[in-house]
């Protein structure tokens, strides 16, 4: 916990080294032919195994019955208050490719998506459409002139793209034109607040005429907004917790939240085999690293129960690489549940395990949701985590007298 009020008073540096791995997702549900999640159906011997020798529990990512969002669900892993530091998606997506956002710049985070033609979304992700092929969309978009405003265009990966808007009294308290669900039409924006209603009324010009750009594309033919948010100010991991951390991430949101916390952001390749060489090129250098892992939760919210089963299989594949550095402390988390068979976040417990020199193991037998309940750490907080990472590492001095 960021703002437990004694921290400054208990923590402590040392040499000892911790590792988060995040496995976005990681969570899901019992398919209804096997009554067996993706996890208790994958192959994983090296996560079963480390099950065996850690401290074990399910963590809550934001509160019961909450199902968060990516930047939510890590913000309560790295220990910070998740409704109290909300951060907007569009903020997180552009500094994660190193687009700069000033004070008094609204940033959003923009997918493109199908519609049919009567506007309804048939896909929320036009059919995952290639990098190359959506950069040249954004290009054709960056030039779409607002009046009074400066709306700029970027590409992120895939479908996925940002847009900053520059200008006088911009304000993020609008709403989302994604309305999270095939079936149903984009939305207009409406501001939440009346300083607002200028930015409302820009955003929706600027669909306006993004739509008519785009109406002839096969498949990126409409676009979504979400995420609409200001630069935040949050305390940095370095100043709280004593650490020289650093985050391993191919995806650009997770750089971005990242950078926000104060991590140093090291460039990697595009796949989890590029971040874990990444990390062993690395290793003297800091004494904190997050690694980040997103097949599993992509497989989950396409709906694809056998392909999340895949993707958790090639996890466990690359346990021993991480181990063979010897960390201090390591962590197998996830940021939120994705379950297959809802084909989307969810509120449901996320496995989580601590293995250091203190974990010597307690019955615990195999890495899913199941068995990981019944371990020591029960179900908590994920706020909680890095108090129990810097303790386990040896950060941490007694708590009063």
């Amino acid at each position: 916990m960021i703002d437990f009020p004694a921290l400054a008073e208990i923590v402590t540096k040392s040499p000892s080294k911790i590792v988060m791995l995040v496995a976005d997702g990681l969570g899901g549900l019992p398919h209804p032919e096997t009554r067996k999640s993706e996890l208790e159906t994958a192959s994983t011997p090296n996560l079963d195994r480390l099950a065996g020798v850690s401290a074990c529990g399910l963590t809550t990512p934001v509160l019961p019955g909450v199902a968060p969002g990516s930047g939510p669900g890590h913000l309560g892993l790295f220990g910070y208050d998740p409704v109290k530091y909300l951060i907007g998606r569009g903020v997180l997506e552009a500094l994660g490719i190193g687009v700069p956002v000033a004070p008094g710049e609204v940033a959003a985070r923009g997918n493109f998506c199908t519609v049919d033609e009567d506007g309804v979304i048939v896909d929320r992700r036009a059919g995952r459409i290639a990098s190359e092929e959506s950069a040249a969309l954004v290009e054709m978009l960056d030039t779409i002139d607002v009046p009074g405003v400066q709306a700029s265009v970027y590409p992120v990966k895939d479908y996925r793209f940002v847009l900053k808007l520059t200008g006088e009294g911009l304000s993020d308290q609008v709403t989302e034109t994604d309305p999270q669900r095939t079936g149903a039409k984009p939305q207009d924006v409406e501001a939440i607040a009346p300083e607002a209603a200028a930015t409302a009324k820009a955003v929706n010009d600027f669909i306006r005429e993004a739509w008519s750009m785009l109406a002839e594309q096969p498949k990126a033919n409409m676009l979504t907004l979400r995420g609409f948010s200001l630069l935040p100010h949050l305390p940095s991991m370095v100043d709280r917790y004593l650490l020289d951390p650093a985050a391993i991430a191919a995806y650009p949101m997770y750089r971005g939240l990242a950078s926000l916390l104060g991590m140093k952001v090291i460039p990697t390749g595009g796949t989890f085999a590029d971040e874990v060489a990444t990390l062993r090129e690395r290793w003297d250098e800091h004494d904190f690293f997050y690694l980040h892992y997103k097949p599993a939760d992509a497989a989950g919210e396409d709906g694809n129960f056998d392909a999340k089963v895949e993707t958790l299989e090639e996890l466990d594949r690359f346990i021993p690489e991480v181990l063979a550095l010897e960390p201090d402390v390591f962590m197998v988390a996830g940021d939120h549940a994705t379950p297959s068979i809802m084909a989307a976040h969810s509120w449901h417990p996320v496995p989580f395990l601590l293995h250091s020199k203190w974990t010597l193991g307690e019955g615990v037998e195999a890495f899913n949701e199941r068995a990981l309940g019944a371990g020591s750490l029960g179900r908590f907080p994920a706020e909680h985590i890095m108090l129990q990472a810097l303790a386990h590492a040896d950060k941490l001095t007694k708590f009063g007298p």
